[in-house]
């Protein structure tokens, strides 16, 4: 009797260290904080990149000498096509989102949807006009037209041997003037990431 009390306790054990051992422990973290598991591209560089590059342009002769001609009126940009054409999944419309934020965040320039939401503004537009209240209605043809557009890809290369590899990803970012089509600025960012399995 003993013995099959000692067995159950044992069985007990063993039942209840498995179902603990095999869980997943998820811990809530600052938003802020930078921690690298995969080596993968992630949000910290995302933010980094974007912060650096809008940095850069920002500082350029092109802002300058636009407000100078304008009489300081912030130009107006709108950002096109960020084309990922790296070796991995990139989200381009997350380092999109962060360029917007920055441009924005620094109060020098003006920023515009791109072509997809401007389409669905649009659409609400329409509809107000057959929906809404004269009083509340927002006039169609009053877009704010863009003065430059920024445009860019991301690459990446992969040295690797053995356990140990090197990922650079390359960034490259230019601006262009829509009426004359002048590239007014190009910026390019590296981050290389040294991964050891």
């Amino acid at each position: 009797m003993m013995r099959n009390i000692k067995l159950f306790s044992l069985i007990l054990s063993l039942a209840f260290l498995v179902n603990c051992g095999g869980g997943r422990e998820v811990t809530r973290m600052d938003p802020n904080a930078q921690k690298d598991i995969s080596g993968r591209w992630n949000d910290t560089d995302s933010k980094l990149v974007a912060d650096e590059m809008i940095s850069d342009v920002l500082s350029r002769p092109w802002l300058a000498r636009f407000t100078e001609a304008n009489g300081d009126k912030r130009p107006v940009v709108i950002i096109g096509d960020i084309t990922n054409k790296s070796h991995e999944h990139i989200s381009s419309e997350t380092f999109i989102k962060d360029i917007e934020r920055a441009f924005i965040n620094s109060g020098k320039v003006r920023v515009v949807e791109n072509d997809d939401f401007r389409t669905r503004i649009r659409d609400e537009q329409d509809s107000q006009q057959v929906n809404s209240t004269e009083e509340t209605k927002k006039a169609i043809a009053k877009e704010l037209g863009a003065d430059f557009m920024l445009f860019g890809t991301i690459n990446s290369t992969v040295d690797a041997y053995k356990k140990e590899k090197v990922v650079a990803y390359k960034v490259n970012l230019e601006l262009a003037d829509l009426t004359s089509t002048e590239k007014v600025w190009i910026g390019d960012k590296e981050i290389k990431k040294y991964i050891q399995n």
